[in-house]
This record gives C-alpha cells, sequence and structure tokens, in this order.
C-alpha cells in the first residue's frame, strides 16, 4: 500500500479488521518494522484524537515521529498555481513538500475543507499534491473529503460490538452552531456500505450528500422512523454539499439531537461519535454516558487503526 485515503486502499475489508484486531492483542509485535523510519505528521488544522493516537501508533511500530503544525511553526503556505505571491504566503507547497519529503519515510497529512469552493474541497488539492510531489506514501489524517482513519476505527469498533452479521447502523445528522465539512459523513457512509451493513441515513431536507459516497445506503428524512430497530447510531452533524448551500448551515434545530427517547426507538442501540462533540446539540448528557456509549473505545480504535496503516505503508517501503 502506497497511499491511504479512501477505504479502497485498504484492500479486502475482513482482512483489514482481522490484522487490527490481531494488532489490538499486541500492540508491539512489529516494533521492529519502523526502526531508524521516519513519520511526518503534517497540520494544516488542530487535533486531539489524530494528533496522538496516529503518534502512539508510529510509536508502537518503533518509528521516529516529528510533527508540523504548518499555521504555527512554518512560513505560510501558498497552494494554488500561477499567483503571484506578494501576500503573507513565503513558501509554495510545490517547494515545500519534496523539501519534507527529504526529511522523512512516511507522511500523513492533516487538511479540512475550505467550505468556500465546493469543487476545490472536493478535487483535494492538498493531499494530493503530497501524493504527487513528496516521493513518499502518503496517508490521509482527514482530508477536505474523507477521515478514512476515523472510518477504519469506527468499522473495527462496530465488529468488536456487533450481535449479528449484518447490523442496522444509522447515521443521523444533528445540529451544531458552525458549518463543518462532510468528510467524516463522506467517509462513514462509504466504510458502512463497503462492509455490507444495513445504512440508513437521516437528516432535514438540504443535507443531502454527495451520491458517490451515500449508494448503497437508505436516506430517511424522519429521524424517528430512522432510528426503528437500530443496532448502531452514529451521529454527526456536517454543513450543506448542494451548489446552492454549499458550506452553509442550513439549521440548527434542536429536534434532530439524539436524545433518551430517540434512543429508545432503537433495538437497545450503540451510541457512536468521533468526537469532539457538542453536549446537548449532538447529544444529551444522558445519552453519550450512558453505558450504551461507545464513544470512548471508539476513539481509542484511532491508534489500532492509524497502526494498522502505518504498518502496511512501512511494509511498502523499498
Amino acid at each position: 500500500m502506497k497511499k491511504f485515503t479512501c477505504v479502497g486502499d485498504i484492500g479486502p475489508l475482513d482482512m483489514a479488521v482481522a490484522e487490527a484486531l490481531q494488532i489490538k492483542k499486541d500492540r508491539f509485535t512489529y516494533s521492529d518494522l519502523g526502526r531508524n523510519k521516519t513519520l511526518l505528521m503534517i497540520f494544516f488544522n488542530s487535533s486531539l484524537r489524530t494528533r496522538l493516537s496516529t503518534q502512539k501508533a508510529a510509536m508502537n511500530l518503533g518509528m521516529n515521529v516529528m510533527v508540523l503544525d504548518v499555521n504555527q511553526g512554518a512560513w505560510k503556505l501558498e497552494t494554488e498555481r500561477g499567483v503571484i505571491m506578494d501576500g503573507d504566503k513565503a513558501e509554495h507547497l510545490l517547494e515545500a513538500i519534496p523539501v519534507m519529503g527529504c526529511y522523512c519515510d512516511i507522511i500523513g497529512v492533516r487538511s479540512f475543507a475550505g467550505l468556500k469552493s465546493k469543487a476545490e474541497d472536493y478535487e483535494e488539492r492538498v493531499i494530493e499534491q503530497f501524493i504527487r510531489y513528496s516521493g513518499r506514501p502518503v496517508f490521509s489524517m482527514e482530508a477536505a473529503t474523507r477521515h478514512p482513519l476515523q472510518s477504519y476505527a469506527d468499522l473495527i469498533t462496530i465488529e468488536e460490538y456487533k450481535t449479528k452479521e449484518r447490523p442496522k447502523v444509522v447515521m443521523t445528522w444533528a445540529p451544531h452552531p458552525k458549518a463543518l465539512p462532510q468528510a467524516v459523513p463522506n467517509s462513514f457512509a462509504e466504510w458502512m456500505t463497503a462492509a455490507g451493513y444495513d445504512l440508513v441515513i437521516t437528516h432535514p431536507h438540504g443535507y443531502e450528500l454527495d451520491p458517490a459516497f451515500t449508494a448503497g445506503a437508505r436516506i430517511e428524512y424522519n429521524q424517528d422512523k430512522a432510528f426503528e430497530g437500530a443496532d448502531f447510531v452514529y451521529a454527526k452533524n456536517w454543513s450543506a454539499y448542494n451548489d446552492a448551500d454549499y458550506g452553509k448551515v442550513l439549521s440548527t434545530d434542536r429536534s434532530w439531537t439524539v436524545d433518551a427517547r430517540k434512543m429508545a426507538l432503537t433495538d437497545n442501540a450503540y451510541f457512536m461519535h468521533c468526537l469532539p462533540v457538542r453536549r446537548n446539540m449532538i447529544v444529551t448528557d444522558e445519552v453519550i454516558e450512558s453505558d450504551r456509549s461507545i464513544v470512548i473505545p471508539e476513539a481509542a480504535n484511532r491508534e489500532i487503526s492509524a497502526q494498522a496503516v502505518i504498518k502496511r505503508l512501512l511494509e511498502s517501503l523499498d
């Protein structure tokens, strides 16, 4: 595996889950694999779980780790071609990327959607430039349209907790005061349908996601109906995807907040969220603190998904 940006890069999901669970049993089985190898983690956006879990995963594999916060510890970087660089950006990605590649063996990149231009976001200009120009294996620590490390961890978690072969998984939109990217819901939908789960996506009208990611899922605009018989409920906010309203907040309707009444409609479902979560906007205290909330085990599996990915990238090195 030379890159990891989507579910298609990981290969058969049953093998990916089995490998992850084997790693989880002993995180240090492959501690010699990364000896004298360096991971460079590049953050264009803030992070807590991704930073800590990915760094820990690389350390488990014996790697050296360097972390670069582009907006705090480096020159401001220009990403567009053809611009006259007479502003506050002192260096272009086209020089910065190959220089970064000189200092490491593997690169992880975190770069969110700008939510101003759908075309630019969905072209994944930043991470694609790293793949093209760094000369190193590159993996996504969340990009404009996908968050595959999170979705891989979500898959591992569901496989650990499910009690039936094909569980009903509901991804529900929930209100949030800010405009958020579609990366997590896009990726979650892509991975859950690839896994063959019974995926239902519920959201208000106007919040339809890119059909390329939701193909194979059922769309239900009635949240209560969607929750009926669910085995897992995954709550997440996202901004509008449609051309006219791209990146906008169309609703902050609190009736979509996941609460105990709605969870009672499920088949004693587990509650999931990628974190950080806005309590009593996305989900009530009662639900997230219940014994059916698995947000902490889900977050813990971020270390496992990252380690499985980095392991494969190390194995691909010449």
